[in-house]
């Protein structure tokens, strides 16, 4: 699937000796470059310090990891990135999420309504909506439960997760990207945005 993203920062053109070394990462590890590679070529330190960062927030493992990869569909889908969507949905299948046929991640965006979720991860989900709405909606009664639930390490880093898929989501939809076909590659439809609250779909 060719890409949709729009690009309102103009997508670079990666060259030189550590180009081709990204460029040969992205196709082995991914199969495509990501767009926001082409983005965030502009700026190299910051670059740099994203793919540095990537790197140790990848190292988290004090939370359930299939917990992790609900609270990141659910910041994407609330603040509306499309993108971030489609690379998430590819990373959960070919990491290997206990969520062996995605069923749970395909229903996120109408977790609400969805009889698929326990009641923690449901809890996980309402947490990564609150603290993705603007203004946000985080009330102490719900970080006190899923405190009870979850220790103060594993709560420690849903927060944290939740803050950075908010931070990618915001770049990347700032930025134009959208739904680079990641998911067809896992076979893994995916579904339109809605509209949340204030945020508007960007697919």
């Amino acid at each position: 699937m060719a890409t949709t993203s729009t690009f309102r920062i103009p997508k670079a053109t990666i060259t030189g000796v550590y180009g081709r070394a990204l460029t040969a990462y992205a196709r082995r590890s991914w199969g495509q470059v990501p767009d926001n590679a082409y983005v965030l070529w502009h700026n190299r330190k910051v670059m740099k310090a994203v793919f540095s960062f990537e790197q140790k927030v990848a190292k988290f493992d004090a939370l359930d990891r299939d917990l992790s990869v609900l609270a990141q569909a659910a910041t994407a889908a609330t603040v509306g990135c499309s993108w971030c969507l489609d690379f998430g949905y590819y990373l959960a299948h070919s990491e290997g999420s206990d969520i062996t046929d995605l069923e749970k991640i395909r229903e996120v965006m109408r977790w609400r309504d969805s009889d698929v979720f326990s009641p923690v991860e449901r809890e996980v989900l309402g947490y990564a909506e609150a603290m993705s709405s603007t203004p946000l909606t985080v009330t102490d009664e719900m970080v006190a439960s899923l405190l009870a639930h979850l220790g103060e390490e594993a709560m420690v880093e849903l927060t944290m997760m939740i803050a950075i898929e908010n931070e990618r989501a915001r770049f990347n939809s700032a930025a134009g990207l959208k739904a680079q076909g990641f998911s067809d590659v896992c076979e893994i439809p995916l579904p339109p945005l809605p509209t949340v609250g204030n945020v508007r779909s960007v697919s």
